[in-house]
């Protein structure tokens, strides 16, 4: 019986077992060897405790123990812990060592729900889990944004009187930083100093990140400053989080001077914190600057790192300076003895954008001579160069010379041609990259089927279309919103404006997820064929959806609203968007006007001219055409009171430009 369950053939040991009266110890026997065979099936294992449950004899403490290692060993944790329940309910308490070895187990698989309830189950038995143990759940918690479970483990921390250590407590902050939370942060700091828990560098370093993400840089500074009074060292990371994120708020020179304070303090500051200022000056088109810190690099005789050049020519590539970031990686590919494949693709995409692609496939060749590898992002930059350039022909040939170089075209090769063949209308090319993917062994992805929609909707074939969103369906490729939209938008195009509803509502029972696009798309769309009740119930359910009305949504709301005569109601949408924050642009306001003059409301035009004056919304000639035909319709250029006020308050000269000569005003 025994000899079958170690060679993993329960079902023989159990035949063997039924031939006798087999006491709770024969079970355990054959669970212990079968567990330990080898090939186990962990559901016929439970179907023996199950059993025995059920018909007898009862699992005794030494059942649940041998079934419970064996699952810890073989790594099904979450039935271990119904097991461990199971034997809760029953009476028997596992031994903390086991317990702990399933808490360790769990807490590697990185299941925050497993290890929590472990954690609860040590806990429910009377026993305290280690601090290692602690430290790596609060870690797992905070790393999956669950902070209030995280601070839950904190507080039995402290209340088992367990001496936490920073591992304890630094993942809870950095948590809080990370998810914009520096304010509570701050607060569960400085209760650790009261406590009078050790903080280290890392723990200062949380606060550093948190207040410089949310803007607080000189709350950031006040910081750093502080840690160091406190005799902390800012490590590297401090110094980058906090210099980063000057940059990135155009406070370059806050960021030298920092840099230069590094420096006479002794720190040393490394290649990161170079990287990112070099960066932020080239973007700003300071040159000369990023030069100067260039040669001061290399005089404290740190040697620029490819990302070095990547950051620098990205940088001056974004600031419209390409003839000095040609030159700058013509030295980098002359002088350097191993050449980046990255520094060379940002070349080689300069080239492209210049429309230069031939130059920079000529290049690559050469380079390769001389040991050069390129990589299949090398390809696809000079891909989607030559199809920039229209040059399809260029572009087929170079995937069919993907293998000379040592390379085969991925998706993103084969996609790229798509994209830009079904923008031309090339079915050709179209066809073409179909068939070779399948020769590839590849897959069409939602980039490639978005292609084909776009391509299906421009040459009109919608049944085709529709054929390709079901397969997409069918096949679990869930339409993203990008394809939904591009769906739509190319049916109201067509004029098709009752099928994009009729479809944005099937997909809409599909689970699909519009976004505010989706319906804007549709807005303008029915405004356009003057069906303006359906425009109502589009932004009713925009606003059920929990989507925040933008700007072309409110412009067009009011558009439908005047177009129906309902003015007071465009003005309490023009209200609810400056409450929000959402400024109404003077092309709004033209419409709201314009619907006023059409209604003879003369005197509520002047009103709202007032009103967009005092908002700071610039009025346009329109603005002005408009109120110059209600003031030679109402006589309001008589009343010389109304002209001062609104020449005082918009203080335009475009206003004196557009009134003709018997309406100007002496002021």
């Amino acid at each position: 019986m025994k000899g079958f369950a170690k060679s993993g053939m329960l079902r023989e040991a159990l035949d063997i077992l039924s031939l006798m009266q087999p006491t709770v110890y024969d079970y355990n026997g054959v669970l212990y060897c079968y567990l330990r065979s080898g090939s186990v099936s962990v559901d016929e294992a439970i179907g023996v405790f199950t059993g025995m449950k059920r018909s007898g004899p009862s699992p005794n403490a030494w059942t649940y123990n041998t079934l419970l290692n064996g699952l810890v060993s073989l790594g099904c944790f979450r039935h271990a812990l119904c097991i461990v329940k199971e034997m809760s309910e029953s009476g028997f308490v596992p031994p903390f060592s086991f317990l702990m070895r399933l808490m360790k187990g769990v807490l590697k698989s990185g299941s925050s729900v497993d290890s929590f309830d472990a954690f609860g189950l040590i806990l429910g038995f009377g026993y305290v889990p280690t601090l290692c143990s602690l430290s790596k759940l609060i870690s797992i918690l905070g790393q999956l944004g669950k902070l209030h479970l995280a601070f839950y483990v904190f507080s039995v921390i402290l209340e088992k009187s367990l001496n936490p250590s920073v591992y304890c407590y630094n993942p809870i902050l950095f948590s809080l930083c990370k998810t914009g939370q520096s304010s509570l942060a701050l607060a569960f700091f400085c209760s650790l100093r009261k406590r009078g828990l050790f903080l280290n560098e890392f723990s200062y370093t949380a606060l550093v990140l948190g207040l410089s993400r949310e803007g607080l840089l000189q709350e950031a500074y006040w910081v750093i400053e502080g840690m160091q009074r406190d005799g902390c060292r800012p490590n590297s990371t401090t110094y980058t989080e906090y210099i980063k994120r000057l940059c990135e708020n155009k406070k370059v020179r806050e960021a030298l001077d920092v840099l230069d304070a590094i420096e006479k303090q002794g720190y040393g500051p490394d290649l990161v914190i170079y990287n990112v200022i070099l960066r932020a000056l080239c973007h700003q088109n300071r040159i000369f600057e990023a030069s100067e810190l260039m040669w001061a690099i290399e005089k404290r005789g740190i040697s620029p790192s490819p990302y070095t050049h990547s950051a620098v020519v990205g940088g001056l590539l974004k600031a419209g300076q390409v003839g000095y970031a040609h030159e700058l990686l013509l030295d980098v590919l002359v002088n350097s003895n191993a050449v980046d494949a990255v520094t060379c693709n940002i070349y080689f995409h300069s080239l492209c954008c210049s429309r230069r692609s031939s130059e920079a496939l000529s290049l690559v060749t050469r380079m390769m001579e001389e040991g050069f590898i390129p990589t299949n992002a090398t390809f696809n930059t000079l891909l989607k160069g030559f199809c920039k350039e229209e040059n399809m022909d260029k572009a087929l040939e170079l995937v069919d010379h993907f293998q000379r170089f040592g390379n085969a075209p991925d998706l993103v090769s084969f996609n790229t041609i798509l994209s830009f063949a079904c923008k031309q209308e090339n079915y050709s090319a179209i066809s073409w990259v179909l068939s070779r993917v399948e020769v590839e062994g590849l897959r069409l992805n939602l980039i490639s089927m978005t292609c084909l929609i776009q391509y299906f909707c421009m040459v009109g074939n919608f049944s085709d279309c529709f054929k390709l969103v079901d397969f997409m369906i069918k096949e679990g490729h869930k339409p993203s919103t990008v394809t939904f939209n591009v769906l739509l938008y190319s049916l109201c195009k067509q004029g098709l404006v009752g099928t994009a509803y009729r479809t944005f509502h099937k997909l809409k029972n599909l689970e699909f997820s519009p976004d505010i696009f989706s319906y804007n798309i549709l807005i303008r769309a029915f405004i356009k064929v003057k069906k303006h009740s359906f425009v109502r119930q589009l932004v009713v359910d925009l606003c059920r959806q929990n989507f925040l009305p933008d700007s072309v949504t409110c412009g067009s709301f009011i558009y439908s609203l005047c177009k129906e005569g309902d003015i007071v109601a465009a003005l309490h949408v023009r209200d609810w968007m400056l409450l929000n924050g959402i400024a109404p642009t003077s092309s709004i306001y033209n419409t709201i006007l314009n619907a006023l003059f059409r209604r003879r409301m003369y005197w509520e035009i002047y009103q709202l001219m007032v009103h967009m004056a005092k908002e700071g919304i610039e009025p346009d000639k329109f603005s002005f055409s408009i109120l110059r035909r209600a003031m030679s319709r109402d006589r309001m250029g008589s009343n010389l009171g109304i002209m001062r006020t609104l020449k005082k308050m918009m203080g335009k000269k475009e206003m004196q430009h557009e009134l003709r000569p018997s309406e100007k005003i002496s002021t």
